[in-house]
């Protein structure tokens, strides 16, 4: 091995080899990525929740037996409700309130249809302009149905009608089918589909409802 001299001939001993470094893979970078992925489920979850839970309260606001939203058929014109040859001539309108008790909720209807059923089968549609229904709010609806439609009556569907035809008064069922967005503050909720079925509907023709027509709705999701 060879020996290092100094200059002037001194013996400094052998030479010192430089140090090694050794990279040990550390669980620093990977800890730090956990943890960072954990965070970030963390953050999501509690974002969903929270989502989820306002939404469960303004649901349970609005639909609350006390502050209920409330569909009701105040008034019926029936004027021409004509079955031949599998063809009904029909002239219907309604009138429909809306009633919105809550204070702070205000409603979007971003779509309306109406339809009409007799026996099951429709014969009417209308689609409605879109509105906005502030809170502590009633708003009408005024739907009109008129034209001919093909409906096929058989057996005890047609005995059925030629029943109501000589008693002249008939049970037609209304239907909204509406998609509308609920409204708390500045913060508004994704859009429901619900359904408002008018069903215990007996209209007599060119004449005052009947009663025991409730013209109450009920309210499906």
């Amino acid at each position: 091995m060879a020996e290092k001299q100094g200059l002037n001939g001194a013996y400094y001993g052998p030479a010192i080899p430089p140090p090694r470094h050794y990279h040990r893979p550390g669980r620093g970078s990977s800890c730090c990525g956990c943890c960072c992925l954990v965070t970030f489920l963390l953050k999501v979850i509690f974002t969903v929740l929270a989502l989820v839970g306002l939404f469960l309260l303004i649901v349970w606001l609005i639909f609350r037996p006390i502050n209920k939203v409330k569909f009701h058929v105040t008034d019926v014109a029936l004027t021409e409700f004509n079955h031949t040859n599998n063809m009904l001539r029909y002239s219907l309108t309604f009138n429909v309130n809306i009633r919105n008790p809550n204070k702070k909720i205000g409603i979007y209807y971003d779509r309306i249809e109406a339809k009409a059923f007799y026996e099951d089968q429709r014969f009417g549609y209308q689609s409605l302009t879109p509105f906005y229904q502030g809170h502590k709010n009633t708003t009408v609806l005024n739907v009109v149905f008129k034209g001919e439609q093909p409906v096929t009556l058989q057996g005890q569907e047609l005995t059925q009608f030629n029943s109501e035809k000589a008693s002249g008064l008939y049970s037609i069922t209304l239907e909204l089918s509406l998609r509308v967005r609920f409204k708390l503050g500045k913060v508004k909720t994704t859009r429901f589909k619900p359904k408002i079925e008018c069903d215990d509907l007996k209209i007599p023709l060119n004449g005052l409802p009947a009663a025991g027509s409730s013209g109450k709705c009920d309210i499906k999701f």
